[in-house]
């Protein structure tokens, strides 16, 4: 199991550190010192597991949970504050941890994780399944809620469902809302694959959140414009037409 630790106090990424050591089935552990830092480390760690504080300057734990890419690792929150714990439950997590805590309880909430992480990292059986045999179901992962976006004074935090549509430029992607058009530093192929089904591909430079739309207009050669609510206007080319209506249908 490899853990991702998220903490901005060193004594309890140290302490967590010193009991995850003890367990024979953690094979990495590695530690962010905050929500940005944790999600600038998953790509290339991939971690099965977050060990999440709340609590923490910029952005906190539940905003780190609700931006987790696709397929996202478990999340077990650690904090000294109970408050939280519905809002916790409400972002998927497996256990909540009330410091201070014990190693037994520590214990506790790994045994849930390995429960839930059987199906992923069990080996494959020397005997293979006949060939006719139904494959297992995918796990579910939790949507993405939210992106956050980095900006001069921070992070900015946008609400998925206030992305109308997103048009690529260079290197980034441009998400259209209401309140403004921020700048991603990520491809479109890569976010439509974070965000999930509730957008459709309608040209190869742009992509529309299905909700948003109130209705189609076709114009010559088979491409089209897609008319929003608020007015905004998607281009939807013919390469791509055909797609967006079968969703709508």
């Amino acid at each position: 199991m490899r853990v991702l630790i998220v903490d901005d106090e060193r004594p309890a990424r140290d302490k967590l550190r010193r009991l995850l050591e003890q367990e024979p089935d953690i094979t990495a552990i590695e530690e962010a010192r905050d929500g940005i830092d944790a999600l600038e480390r998953l790509p290339a760690f991939v971690p099965d597991l977050l060990l999440l504080d709340i609590q923490m300057p910029e952005i906190t734990g539940l905003d780190v949970a609700a931006s987790l890419p696709s397929p996202a690792p478990l999340v077990v929150f650690v904090t000294a504050y109970d408050e939280y714990a519905i809002q916790a439950f409400d972002a998927n997590a497996i256990d909540y941890l009330l410091k201070p805590y014990d190693q037994a309880r520590l214990q506790r909430a790994l045994q849930r994780v390995r429960d839930r992480l059987t199906p992923r990292l069990a080996p494959a059986r020397q005997d293979a399944p006949a060939a006719n045999a139904a494959p297992a179901p995918a796990l579910a992962m939790p949507d993405v809620h939210q992106l956050l976006i980095p900006d001069r004074n921070g992070m900015r935090i946008i609400k998925v469902e206030q992305i109308q549509w997103i048009e690529t430029a260079d290197n980034y992607v441009v998400l259209h809302t209401a309140d403004g058009q921020p700048l991603m530093r990520q491809t479109l192929a890569g976010l439509l694959e974070k965000l999930g089904p509730r957008f459709q591909r309608c040209h190869r430079r742009a992509a529309v959140q299905l909700d948003w739309i109130a209705g189609v207009q076709t114009l010559d050669k088979g491409d089209g414009e897609l008319i929003l609510r608020g007015g905004a206007r998607v281009p939807c080319s013919r390469q791509y037409r055909a797609d967006v209506m079968a969703r709508l249908e």
